[in-house]
């Protein structure tokens, strides 16, 4: 087993009760990157995004962004 960083994204928009489109709009991060964040097919998490996200939807803890995961290798 081995550790894996995951994005909530899609979690996010359903408690923010937003679209992709409109997180993406409200963060200033490219709908193809939180498309690729939300699915697990970006390998490289920027931090910029993070901290974007935490912003524009007003989130103390980083948490409710990132989660760490056990994966099988």
């Amino acid at each position: 087993m081995s550790k894996r960083v995951i994005v909530n994204i899609s979690k996010l928009t359903q408690k923010h009760n937003i679209s992709l489109r409109e997180l993406s709009r409200l963060s200033d991060v490219r709908h193809a990157a939180l498309s690729e964040l939300s699915t697990g097919k970006r390998g490289n998490i920027n931090f910029s995004h993070i901290e974007r996200i935490a912003e524009a939807l007003n989130i103390k803890d980083i948490k409710e962004i990132i989660d760490l995961v056990e994966v099988e290798d």
